[in-house]
């Protein structure tokens, strides 16, 4: 790929009202999925050199399911980035919503894939008048962020993003099929720790996720769920992954991947093939 000049920005959003009490038990989630996937890096899930600049290695083992679910997690938006970067030859930015302590930009550099521009910002109601002004293709990503806002302010999001960029995705990684008596006990367990999932109501089924998308302006929305995505990862490196630690609670892995998914949308970029990306 041709050299050229990129750019990286961090915003920090930290208002008066953002950064309330109300806002403490959504901010401590990206400490414990930092120090998840700071221990699954530890032990080999996946190569991050970067993350343990960010991220102290916590003493506390994690269990095998939750590092299995975190190597499916990067695993598959990770491929997601990079076939969004492929198809638009990385003439493109990517903004990551939530990124909190992401270490996406330094691996895709690593890598020689590197968008024109990369941004990352802490709450995703910030907007900033430079995304206006930029006519290229635009990644949106966001994990585990939309499903705390209430589905207003999601759908508000979503449809100011599929009306600022003519040619965008939008990658999405949260809760599904919530409705259920795990998922209940998914919502109290958070709640006990004053995390209220506010926008738990859109996560009830892949199709309700996807009809999200649809309404507010995306033209395509696909979406799977982790077990489904985890099923499809190549065959070798499960292999790898599986060797590296005993887990005998296979219906337990089986039951959080089925509680998450990833979920994808595009508009315009027909040019690009943008339609055609998938999985």
């Amino acid at each position: 790929m041709a050299t050229r000049q990129r750019e990286s920005s961090i915003i920090s959003c930290c208002s008066t009202s953002s950064c309330d009490a109300d806002d403490e038990g959504v901010r401590g989630t990206c400490e414990d999925a930092s120090l998840c996937k700071r221990f699954a890096v530890s032990i080999g899930y996946w190569h991050d050199p970067y993350i343990e600049h960010f991220v102290r290695l916590s003493k506390e083992r994690k269990a095998p399911e939750i590092n299995r679910g975190y190597f499916a997690r990067v695993h598959g938006v990770s491929q997601l980035i990079k076939a969004f970067l492929r198809k638009t030859e990385c003439h493109c930015q990517i903004v990551n919503l939530g990124a909190g302590m992401d270490t996406t930009f330094w691996r895709l550099k690593d890598e020689d894939l590197l968008p024109s521009k990369y941004f990352e910002v802490d709450f995703p109601m910030i907007v900033t008048r430079k995304l206006h002004s930029i006519k290229l293709p635009t990644l949106l990503i966001a994990e585990c962020v939309l499903v705390y806002m209430t589905p207003e302010q999601s759908a508000n999001l979503l449809k100011w993003a599929a009306n600022s960029f003519e040619r965008a995705m939008f990658i999405n990684y949260e809760q599904v099929n919530m409705g259920d008596r795990f998922g209940q006990i998914m919502i109290e367990n958070l709640r006990r720790r004053q995390c209220d999932l506010a926008g738990v109501e859109t996560c009830k089924s892949l199709e309700s996720q996807k009809e999200r998308l649809l309404s507010n302006g995306w033209e395509t929305a696909s979406a799977v769920d982790m077990m489904e995505l985890y099923n499809r990862l190549p065959r070798a490196e499960v292999s790898r992954i599986e060797s590296l630690e005993f887990l005998d609670e296979m219906e337990l892995l089986e039951q959080l991947m089925r509680h998450y998914c990833l979920c994808w949308a595009t508009k315009g970029g027909n040019e690009l093939g943008l339609k055609e990306i998938t999985y």
